[in-house]
């Protein structure tokens, strides 16, 4: 299933370019909603033939047509809604099919095979890429899940990057709905949103979806900016309006006396650039004068900079605040002309000026001029296309030489993120070279090629010397010194290289060149890591633990993962502590930490339960030991639960997907063993249970809530209740039960309560 439900009949807010939100009504019913995708279609696409498209609805249909969300609403009006964001960037009718198709593997019968019969390899492969996004979830506090998840997308967008982008389709209108989850979710998938999603729409130009999708980001991460920022913009709305307009029709009478085509708006830029203005520059919002930008459309470069000369002759231009995009696009191919000018007493303001057809690649990036030729493969895209692909082949390069998924992690954030400045420069040929702000002479070297950087010994700027350490400036004309002799790059470049490329190639070289040292280094490095933890590694380095390591790591031989562990790729620990995981799963009741086994010593006493006679847990390995239960996750009879083996008190008990055991340090999970419930031994006392509830804020949920707690026979202990700014509240409420079948009983009675949305268990 996707990751939203939504609400019949009720508005979507959508954040529109002059950053005020307006309803969307999507209260239409499939067929409704099936037109308008067509009609959208037809604007566009240059063949009459909607056959795929229509068969594509009617077999979505059929397979959706015994699901609905918990409105009632038919389930089939998400994917539509999906397939009409993807019409609206003028994609091919594969993806609009593939839109249309994206959840019937995922949420019904029909299989990828029965996909690829019906509608072809090109909508099959599309459907079976998103579906496996579909399972990716992310875990910012999981390093190891949330690369693999990564590294898992950019082979997805590799076979064909439609993938991509109807999950973005997708995710937006997840985003749009929203509002209906539970406020837990809403901030995790907002912040998903937000670190991966936005910044993937931003490389690949789309800025239509990337702008949207941050707005709606921060409207859940941060309410109280959002809304703060949304209240004083409304409250200047007729101001600004009435200067606008001034400075539209201003220039827009120099425009026409000059004869040239234009067309002209005047926009507020949006929530979430204003907010990270602010934050840079440490201003509040009264502070940021120019919060709306004049975009003005022509038909050729050549009227771009006629334009441009015209609006510094009528107002006065601000210095260093003028930047030419045209002559050297951004890192995602987006092109325009930007200055910031004044009218005398007057506040400042941003003019934009492009082409139609470059702000047709502003808004949609690499959607912007997809082939519609019948039966083509969306993989043939044009010239500008093949660069921002470009990017995407370099990933894959880097998830081939980072076998460090911290490195890769960083890596692939810091090469997303394009939010800050670029440096344009020169090389002695005349070709621009675009670097992160504060690159130096060896980020340069690594861009031109790895042969220049490897080999670089000196580099000139406008004919001088320099050093390696040099920052390069907008226009600087750089040219690397190499020699044959040189014996490659130095470990130091790595401390002061900016470009995620000229890393990896460095890392890259060393990794190379140092490989039999290497293997050495990281032998002994493992050795002496097992000396300092007072691990055997003799024990932990049997065949089928080596071949497990290999396995989650992506290695061939032994030999190249202790290279990796030399030139600092892994970390010893890191592997250290995984050998030791998987030899404990085999060998459960060996405790090596002689704390711990001094910590069971002085707690041994009989079983106690809290106020209960006998707690009925057996500890496996260990008799007569203090036994307590965590007010963390408060586990009950039927639940998976784990031992952990405390400092001088006893074993606790946790359930198994208690966070603070699913994110236990390395280090600890000595202490962990294994607990089970012993039934026969259990008496018919009552055990600890907590369940957040989430629901509507109506008058009467909690009387409906405590009701059903009455029915159950149930007694409350505590009870606590709060309210979000959207309309829902989180009831949460800890008891006493008998055990699990008691509580899942309680739940499904709960769940009856139309004003509920979820209910889940408290996790620590």
């Amino acid at each position: 299933m996707t990751e939203t439900e939504t609400v019949k009949k009720q508005p979507v807010e959508l954040i529109l370019d002059d950053g005020h939100i307006e309803p969307v009504q999507e209260n239409l019913s499939p067929e409704e909603l099936y037109r308008v995708l067509v009609e959208h279609v037809k604007k566009y696409h240059p063949s009459d033939d909607i056959s795929m498209i229509e068969k594509a609805y009617r077999v979505a249909s059929e397979a959706h047509k015994d699901q609905y969300r918990r409105s009632g609403e038919h389930y089939i009006i998400h994917p539509l809604c999906v397939a009409i964001i993807l019409a609206e960037m003028q994609l091919d009718k594969e993806s609009i099919a593939a839109g249309i198709l994206h959840d019937v593997v995922e949420d019904t019968v029909m299989t990828n095979e029965e996909l690829e019969r019906e509608f072809g390899s090109d909508v099959a492969l599309i459907v079976d890429g998103v579906t496996k996004l579909e399972r990716i979830r992310y875990n910012e506090d999981k390093l190891e899940f949330q690369a693999d998840n990564l590294r898992k997308m950019f082979l997805a967008m590799a076979k064909d990057i439609r993938v991509i982008m109807v999950k973005l389709a997708d995710r937006l209108h997840n985003m749009r709905t929203l509002q209906y989850m539970p406020p837990h979710k809403q901030i995790e998938i907002a912040r998903e949103t937000m670190d991966i999603y936005a910044p993937l729409a931003e490389r690949l130009g789309i800025s239509k979806v990337k702008v949207e999708l941050d707005d709606l980001s921060l409207k859940y991460l941060e309410p109280e900016v959002y809304y703060d920022l949304a209240n004083k913009i409304e409250i200047r709305k007729a101001e600004r309006e009435q200067y606008v307009q001034k400075i539209v029709e201003e220039v827009s009478d120099q425009l026409k006396k000059a004869g040239i085509v234009f067309s002209i708006d005047g926009r507020v830029k949006h929530f979430f650039s204003i907010y990270k203005k602010m934050l840079n520059q440490d201003k509040t919002l009264e502070e940021i004068y120019d919060l709306f930008a004049i975009r003005i459309l022509v038909n050729t470069v050549r009227d771009c900079y006629a334009v441009l000369g015209m609006i510094h002759s009528i107002y006065k231009p601000i210095p260093g605040r003028f930047k030419d995009y045209i002559a050297m696009p951004k890192a995602n191919m987006y092109q325009s002309l930007h200055t910031t000018v004044l009218k005398p007493n007057e506040k400042p303001f941003e003019i934009q000026i492009r082409t139609y057809e470059m702000h047709k690649t502003a808004e949609y990036g690499i959607a912007a001029h997809w082939k519609y030729k019948e039966g083509s493969s969306g993989k043939q895209v044009k010239d500008q296309e093949a660069e921002k692909l470009s990017w995407l082949r370099q990933i894959l390069e880097w998830q081939k030489d980072m076998s460090d998924n911290r490195e890769f992690l960083s890596t692939i954030k810091s090469d997303m993120n394009i939010y800050t400045d670029n440096v344009y420069c020169f090389t002695p040929n005349g070709d621009v070279k675009t670097l992160p702000a504060g690159s130096n002479p060896i980020d340069f070297a690594y861009s031109v090629h790895s042969a220049v950087g490897n080999h670089m010994i000196g580099a000139r700027v406008n004919g001088r010397l320099v050093t390696n350490d040099y920052v390069i400036a907008n226009g600087d004309r750089v040219e690397i010194i190499t020699s044959q002799n040189s014996k490659g790059p130095s470990r130091d470049w790595l401390n002061i290289v900016k470009s995620p490329q000229a890393r990896n190639k460095i890392n890259q070289w060393f990794r190379n060149e140092f490989k039999e040292e290497n293997i050495t280094r990281g032998r002994e490095m493992l050795i002496e890591y097992c000396k300092q933890k007072g691990v055997d590694i003799a024990k932990i380095q049997k065949p089928e633990y080596i071949d497990a390591i290999l396995k989650k790591y992506g290695f061939k031989e032994w030999d190249a993962l202790r290279a990796a562990v030399g030139h600092g790729g892994l970390k010893e620990g890191q592997i250290i502590n995984k050998m030791l995981e998987f030899y404990e799963k085999d060998h459960p009741t060996t405790i090596t930490n002689e704390e711990v086994l001094k910590s069971v010593e002085e707690n041994k006493k009989p079983v106690t339960g809290g106020s209960r006679s006998r707690a009925g847990i057996i500890v496996k390995g260990l008799d007569d030991v203090a036994v307590r239960f965590s007010k963390c996750c408060s586990p009950i009879p039927g639940d998976e639960i784990v031992g952990f083996i405390t400092r001088g008190r006893g074993v606790s008990i946790h359930r198994t997907d208690c966070v603070n055991i699913v994110n236990l340090p390395e280090e600890d999970r000595v202490r962990l063993i294994e607990a089970e419930w012993q039934t026969d031994m259990v008496d018919k006392g009552k055990y600890l249970a907590e369940i957040n509830i989430y629901c509507e804020n109506k008058q009467g949920i909690l009387s409906d809530i405590t009701k059903v707690l009455s029915e159950k026979n149930i007694s409350i202990l505590s009870l606590n209740a709060r309210t979000s700014k959207q309309g829902t509240a989180t009831v949460s409420v800890s008891f006493e039960v008998a055990g699990k079948e008691e509580l899942n009983r309680l739940i499904d009675k709960l769940e009856t309560i139309s004003e509920i949305i979820d209910i889940e268990r408290a996790v620590g």
